[in-house]
């Protein structure tokens, strides 16, 4: 039995990704002035494959129904490739940096604020509702 679902697994690995984002993001900005140095960003597609295959089963009723199913791999970072945008061969536009780091700082407050929100829930059923 599964006291509290799968909601606490998926915020969590949804934290994990955006501690991941985060720390990208922050050393993307602290090599801005770095020559050579190509920025990275991490693929979330992953981590959304991931997440739902961890969290769902589908009951196939059909053999042509697309399965749900983990290709095992976790979130990677990769290179963002084919650009340059200083004359050193770096490719780390701090605009769009900072952008992200916002984007992400109000991701991650939201999954805190839910989290939060559940264990308030839970508070609420083992005081009695009180």
């Amino acid at each position: 039995m599964k006291l509290f679902g799968g909601t606490f697994q998926a915020l969590e690995t949804s934290l994990d990704y955006a501690m991941l984002k985060n720390r990208t993001i922050s050393n993307n900005i602290a090599n801005v002035d770095t020559p050579g140095y190509k920025a990275k960003d991490v693929d979330f597609k992953q981590v959304f494959s991931n997440a739902l295959a961890s969290n769902m089963e589908a009951k196939r009723s059909h053999e042509k129904h697309i399965p749900f199913s983990n290709d095992g791999q976790a979130y990677s970072i990769r290179n963002r490739k084919h650009t340059s945008y200083n004359h050193n061969g770096n490719n780390v536009d701090i605009d769009k940096e900072m952008a992200e780091l916002a984007k992400n700082q109000i991701y991650y407050q939201s999954l805190v604020d839910r989290i939060n929100g559940k264990f308030s829930s839970l508070q609420t059923v083992v005081k009695g509702g009180s």
